[in-house]
């Protein structure tokens, strides 16, 4: 009978002990247990508190494996349904201890393709101007030649008495000829030209 009244205890008792494992109380106890023993998080003062099985931690730390690590042993702990992390990384810790070496290479090598995808960009761009900049001057000479040259094929035309000048595709015609038939025959050649996108006639009439 003793036996078995002492087998209804130890069991009462287990029970007991898990029960206050898994309770609020319990649960900041473990937690902090755990903390306590780990090499990365025991250097830190991390407040830990439980309501409902959700895990609050709280303080100030100096590296993200810090506080990664102290985020970690809550959720591990038995009996934590959730874990809201308010831990801070201190403003005075060191850039480079925020991020572990892989860490702070990948950023490194992501910082570095962004640089130079930045001037790949600005160098296409400035590529890209050049050429259409030079694209625009070939044409533009390209226009005038091929209007001085319908002129002196035309015999209505006095070509050499015609000065040409091209700019983004506008032909400006200025000179002296001798009938406003003529002036406007070489307004209709210099506009059926290809690449003409207007004409400004400043021709004149006279001898």
């Amino acid at each position: 009978m003793l036996q078995k009244c002492a087998t209804l205890l130890a069991a009462a008792g287990l029970v007991a002990a898990v029960g206050c494992g898994r309770t609020d109380a319990g649960i900041t106890t473990n937690v902090k247990t755990k903390m306590a023993a780990d090499d990365t998080v025991k250097a830190y003062q991390i407040d830990v508190d439980t309501q409902n099985g959700v895990v609050t931690l709280k303080g100030d730390v100096d590296t993200v494996a810090a506080k990664t690590m102290a985020v970690r042993i809550a959720r591990e702990t038995e009996g934590v349904r959730d874990v809201i992390d308010q831990i801070q990384i201190t403003e005075t810790a060191p850039t480079g201890g925020l991020l572990e070496p892989d860490d702070r290479a990948e950023q490194e090598g992501r910082d570095t393709a962004g640089r130079l995808e930045e001037g790949a960009r600005d160098l296409g761009t400035r590529t890209g101007d050049a050429a259409n900049r030079a694209g625009a001057a070939v044409s533009d000479a390209a226009i005038t030649s091929a209007v001085k040259a319908k002129f002196l094929a035309d015999t209505t035309v006095r070509g050499l008495k015609i000065d040409v000048d091209t700019k983004a595709g506008v032909v400006v015609l200025n000179g002296t000829v001798s009938s406003r038939a003529e002036a406007d025959r070489a307004v209709m050649l210099a506009r059926e030209t290809e690449g003409v996108d207007h004409v400004v006639d400043n021709l004149k009439v006279g001898r």
